[in-house]
């Protein structure tokens, strides 16, 4: 008789269990983008040309600013220009600098789930705003104490608490729509541009259709973006005026954002 050969395998049977590796925390992808905000010269540079900005607004207005209009608001308006430009830049960058520094690859393939990426860049951009607005508010009034002291003027504090959490709002929505921006084209040199058509020509075209136009005159609320956010740096809106913000946020803002996203989540990295 022949003998019948088992082979191993069949003898014993080994059960291999595969231990699941837990999702990356997004604390610690939260830590890592903001790190990367800061740890490169342009983004360093970029941060502290905040506080410059700051710091020359308020020394502009103390050195040329007529005693009278030496007020909070004096000082949170000029500080407030620069702010609105340079924080959507700082939005723009966090998000394509994956694909204009060819870092993206290498990004989404230590975390695979862009949209955890995407959501820790989103709450490093809108933390550097706030963080960047309290600092601004700070210098104001730093500023206001120190031209009233130099004119002896009486100290004036024009703004609110709520009128303050207005215009931290309003550049808040700007940063979101440069981060907007920058997902959906995710290009440093498209993203700001169109940054600026999105800001400066299209309010200045639908002003001018505003003028010309009676009819879109009382529409332009409803279809104007930055005339409708335009509200929060005179004080606390309206009824009326926060469903306008909602109405124009909603159609230049969440539904391009929404598509960009869609995209970077189907897009190839290279």
């Amino acid at each position: 008789m022949t003998a019948v050969h088992t082979p191993p395998a069949l003898e014993r049977r080994e059960i291999i269990r595969r231990v699941p590796v837990a999702p990356v925390p997004l604390s610690r992808v939260t830590r890592v983008e903001l790190r990367k905000m800061f740890n490169t010269r342009s983004g360093f540079w970029l941060m502290a040309s905040i506080v410059l900005a700051a710091l020359l607004a308020t020394t502009a207005v103390i050195l040329f600013a007529p005693d009278s209009e030496l007020t909070y608001a004096t000082f949170g308006a000029a500080i407030g220009f620069p702010m609105a430009v340079i924080l959507p830049m700082v939005a723009i960058l966090s998000v394509t600098s994956e694909w204009s520094q060819r870092s993206g690859l290498t990004t989404f393939a230590l975390v695979p789930h862009r949209s955890r990426v995407i959501l820790a860049k989103a709450i490093c951009s809108v933390t550097v705003g706030v963080v960047s607005m309290l600092l601004a508010f700070a210098i104001g009034a730093l500023g206001n104490l120190v031209g009233t002291a130099i004119t002896g003027t009486p100290v004036v504090w024009d703004i609110s608490l709520v009128e303050g959490l207005c215009i931290v709002l309003a550049n808040v929505l700007g940063l979101l729509t440069g981060f907007m921006l920058g997902v959906l084209i995710r290009s440093s040199a498209g993203a700001i541009v169109a940054y600026f058509v999105y800001s400066f020509v299209l309010t200045g075209v639908l002003e001018v259709l505003a003028v010309s136009q009676d009819w879109f005159e009382k529409l332009r609320p409803w279809v104007d973006v930055n005339f409708a956010q335009g509200v929060l740096f005179n004080g606390a809106p309206t009824g009326a005026e926060w469903a306008h913000i909602a109405v124009t946020g909603l159609v230049w803002l969440v539904i391009p954002l929404a598509i960009g996203i869609r995209y970077v989540m189907r897009s190839e990295v290279k």
